[in-house]
């Protein structure tokens, strides 16, 4: 990891956890030439889901943006594990697409999803800045509130 990015998580107060075993039957991540893609991430915080339920019914546009924090920060912890441990391989994060479980008439995806993207940007500077959707779903699994995915651009 670039001595930036480490000094950046530890001015937010973040330690990036062991990357999560996929819960089914996919892989974490795949590199395809320069492209890292990771599969979608839970609000997982000390393996559990943090925050589960649906925006605009049993959870809040904070705690909404809580849950996409988490993601961003176990996209990263992906993201490190696929890298070797050196997250200044990044060049660019391309796109994150983020799915928030929500109530029928909930319209805010845009900023729960911010949750993530200020996470990334804060951290990876100019080069976690990204392309993006924000939409609603009707559920997730294990009843998680938000899921996010990530494509990045890696150095050799």
């Amino acid at each position: 990891m670039s001595d930036e990015i480490a000094a950046r998580l530890t001015e937010m107060g973040i330690t990036l956890p062991e990357a999560a075993a996929p819960a089914a039957n996919y892989v974490p991540y795949v590199i395809s030439g320069n492209l890292l893609y990771i599969s979608g991430q839970l609000p997982l915080e000390g393996g559990k889901i943090a925050v589960a339920g649906h925006l605009g019914k049993t959870v809040d546009v904070a705690s909404g943006q809580r849950g996409a924090e988490l993601c961003a920060i176990n996209i990263l912890a992906q993201a490190k594990a696929a890298l070797g441990g050196n997250l200044g391989r990044i060049r660019r994060v391309i796109k994150l697409n983020g799915f928030v479980a929500s109530a029928p008439d909930f319209v805010e995806q845009h900023l729960v999803i911010n949750g993530a993207s200020n996470l990334i940007a804060g951290v990876l500077g100019e080069a976690g800045k990204h392309a993006r959707a924000a939409v609603g779903m009707a559920a997730l699994p294990l009843n998680a509130a938000v899921e996010i995915d990530a494509i990045m651009e890696i150095a050799e």
